[in-house]
């Protein structure tokens, strides 16, 4: 009995939609890259509830004809490419001809669309790759295509799907990539009836802007300087920030003829131009663009197309470091060496000092040949010789060291809180000895730690306390960000900040937690967001934990405040009770033993 057959098309729809069709936001690229392969100047993209119900893309592209919109949404039909050869000179998004069966595969489509030249358009309706019904429409030229329960008949993938706003922070970003690098076209994003982006038409400069700028804020694009070079392998230019504008959360972009694209060796070019510039933890903002001949590239190497291979990266690396190089250096910004020797200052050497010679005393009877002098005479048994190794089973062997490190939970006991002295050294320090040798615990993260526990029993318990504000604060975020608070909101109430919308862009904060009175609610919610963004919490322990980090940061003590002895040992009574006292959230150290050895050894 034969036992190998061939699958239906909509089993084997299904199986490309797995590749092809992750999420919404996989839905809305394929869409949005096929409206600009149509030539469309004006998209318009609609979303209900994160794209779960609803996900519509209009453009005023070209639009089809009664048999190509039939055609369409069949595997592998595509007007992008004839044989096989296409593939090295793709000017185009799409090209594999997958992307709109995998999509009716997986949901409930309906399309309208006409072309300039036709009087009536056409309606198609698809049901998980089952037609239900075609037939001619009045309609506007280009094409309108609704994507509705997307992943109905794969209930599988549809519970992994993330929260709504989860979802439609991806939706945001894939948003992104593509109009990012479409100024010449205007888009519009509208979720559940509200509009979050209107993006006109115009330049490079303008639509970053428009994405990322705010009008409550600074100019987003003051910040950087344009690079722009031109090589007959490649042609570069775009934005990168200054470095006195980097930051810890950076807006990193590169796209490749009209692709976005993610290419981690090309970051290191850029970070390689940057080197020296930056603090610690920060990262350069950049938007570059490439213009390369399509045969030097392979977009062919992954279902996303985000991932690209480029034929001589390691010559566009070099280029690439140059052009970042002289941009920063052209505005300054970069220190330059002036190789002029006539406005040299000479240094002056040091004066020269007779150096004394070491007195060497010479035995002249030794002859190492000699017997009384050769070595192997000296290898004479060694007797007890277990006595050089004693000190090894000691407790200050290596290991036995490590092993006490590792156990200094018990170095701080209750009773030694209570019954011993406490110094404060540095504005820093607090300083307790005890029976295994000098305590050192770092006063500010120790006070960190305890309100981490603290703000993370809150939120458990939905117990926190609020501090109203004297005066009302305005938090101005951008659409992704917005998306963002909607989703950490329930969670910043409980903590205690009375917080509501006061525009699409904006919110209105009368009140913070009382342990943060002093702290400005603005810059400490910003704190919040950005924490959790670089973090990738997108579960509701996991920001949780990072909200009650950044408001322990925020509402620890500073250092150089003195405190006085009972509130030095009212802080380390409380640390001692915490589960884990020897390091914070973070994983930095807090309490330090300096044992009697250590000291000893200094005198």
């Amino acid at each position: 009995m034969d036992i190998i057959h061939l699958l239906p098309d909509s089993v084997a729809n299904q199986i490309a939609a797995g590749e092809v069709i992750q999420r919404p936001a996989s839905c809305l690229k394929e869409l949005v890259e096929n409206s600009l392969d149509a030539g469309a100047t004006r998209i318009q993209v609609i979303v209900r509830d994160a794209g779960r119900t609803l996900l519509q893309v209009i453009d005023d592209g070209i639009g089809m004809s009664e048999m190509d919109a039939r055609l369409a949404f069949e595997r592998h039909a595509t007007s992008k490419i004839r044989e096989a050869k296409d593939l090295f000179s793709l000017r185009t998004m799409g090209f594999r001809g997958e992307a709109l069966a995998s999509i009716c595969a997986v949901s409930q489509v309906e399309m309208t669309t006409r072309r300039k030249e036709d009087e009536t358009g056409t309606l198609l309706e698809i049901h998980g790759s089952d037609v239900v019904r075609q037939e001619p429409c009045s309609c506007p030229v280009g094409t309108n295509i609704k994507v509705s329960n997307l992943f109905f008949n794969v209930p599988v993938r549809r519970k992994f799907l993330k929260t709504d706003q989860t979802e439609l922070r991806n939706l945001l970003n894939e948003f992104y990539h593509i109009v990012l690098v479409y100024p010449k076209v205007s888009f519009t994003f509208v979720h559940n009836d509200e509009i979050l982006m209107e993006l006109p038409a115009g330049s490079e400069k303008q639509r970053i802007e428009s994405v990322f700028g705010n009008p409550k804020r600074n100019v987003f694009t003051s910040a950087f300087v344009d690079i722009n070079t031109d090589t007959e392998l490649v042609s570069i230019h775009g934005f990168v920030v200054k470095p006195e504008n980097a930051t810890k959360k950076a807006e990193q972009y590169f796209f490749v003829n009209g692709r976005y694209m993610r290419h981690p060796y090309f970051l290191k070019a850029v970070q390689t131009a940057y080197s020296g510039m930056l603090p610690n933890d920060y990262q350069p903002s950049f938007f570059i663009y490439f213009d390369i001949a399509p045969e030097s590239i392979d977009v062919n190497i992954h279902p996303t197309k985000t991932e690209i291979k480029f034929a001589d990266e390691q010559t566009i690396f070099q280029i690439l470091m140059a052009s970042v190089r002289e941009s920063l250096g052209k505005f300054t910004l970069a220190p330059q060496i002036d190789f002029d020797t006539s406005g040299c200052i000479d240094i002056p050497t040091p004066q020269t000092r007779p150096v004394s010679q070491p007195k060497v005393t010479v035995d002249p009877s030794y002859n190492p040949f000699n017997e009384r002098h050769s070595f192997v005479e000296q290898q004479r048994p060694v007797n007890h010789w277990e006595s050089l190794y004693e000190g090894l089973k000691t407790t200050d062997s290596f290991t036995d060291k490590v092993q006490t490190d590792s156990q200094s939970d018990s170095v701080l006991h209750p009773e030694d809180v209570s019954s011993c002295p406490l110094w404060q050294y540095a504005g820093k320090y607090i300083l307790l000895p005890t029976s295994r040798g000098l305590l050192l615990i770092n006063q500010r993260r120790a006070h960190a730690a305890i309100l981490y526990h603290q703000f993370l029993e809150q939120l458990n318990l939905t117990q926190g306390a609020m501090q109203q504000l004297l005066f009302p604060e305005v938090l101005a975020l951008p659409p992704d960000e917005m998306v963002l608070v909607h989703d950490l909101l329930p969670d910043l109430r409980t903590i205690g900040f009375d917080i509501e919308q006061l525009s699409p862009d904006s919110f209105s904060i009368q009140g913070l937690p009382a342990q943060l009175v002093n702290q400005s609610a603005v810059l400490v919610l910003q704190d919040i967001i950005h924490n959790v963004r670089e973090r990738g919490a997108d579960t509701q322990r996991e920001w949780r934990e990072q909200i009650a980090a950044t408001l322990a940061d925020e509402g620890a003590i500073p250092y150089g405040k003195t405190l006085s002895e009972d509130e030095m040992r009212e802080l380390v009574t409380k640390l001692v009770e915490l589960p884990q006292y020897q390091r914070t959230a973070k994983g930095k150290t807090i309490v330090s033993l300096l044992s009697d050895e250590e000291i000893n050894k200094r005198f």
